[in-house]
């Protein structure tokens, strides 16, 4: 079965890829969840709108990377969050607050790209990942603070 990526797939493709995969796992698995759509011979404008937006989205060069990097790594980010007692908070970060935490504070970040290695569940300062680019990794310094 042939197939468009709508979303990235780890191990198969990145958006806007035409992919070759099992009947099965497309027509139970990809399409369902969004993940992709049929391939047809108009589907190559659907192509050409999906990488379009990719580029917009990406950083352009290593360069610029560097530089987001830089911004990225050299200010520490404030997150404030409901905590109970003893600093426990209730629930944990998702990337999607630290990812409008970081946009507030004037700098762009998908939340695709934040890595957290163990969740965040406590006050304090905290590191995550962010792929800037596919070379390029910036460790951010959080620090969840009460509400």
């Amino acid at each position: 079965m042939k197939l468009i990526l709508t979303q990235e797939v780890g191990g198969l493709g990145a958006p806007g890829d035409i992919v070759e995969v099992k009947d099965g796992y497309g027509r139970n698995f990809l399409i369902p969840r969004g993940f992709a759509i049929r391939w047809t011979k108009g589907g190559e404008r659907t192509i050409d709108s999906i990488k379009a937006a990719r580029s917009t989205r990406e950083v352009r060069d290593v360069e610029h990377a560097q530089e987001v990097k830089a911004k990225l790594e050299g200010t520490t980010f404030n997150l404030p969050v409901r905590a109970g007692e003893g600093g426990r908070l209730f629930g944990a970060v998702t990337v999607n607050d630290i990812a409008t935490a970081i946009t507030a504070a004037g700098a762009e970040v998908d939340k695709r790209k934040i890595i957290v290695g163990n969740p965040i569940k406590s006050l304090g300062a905290h590191q995550v990942t962010v792929k800037v680019h596919d070379d390029v990794d910036a460790t951010v310094n959080l620090n969840v603070v009460s509400a």
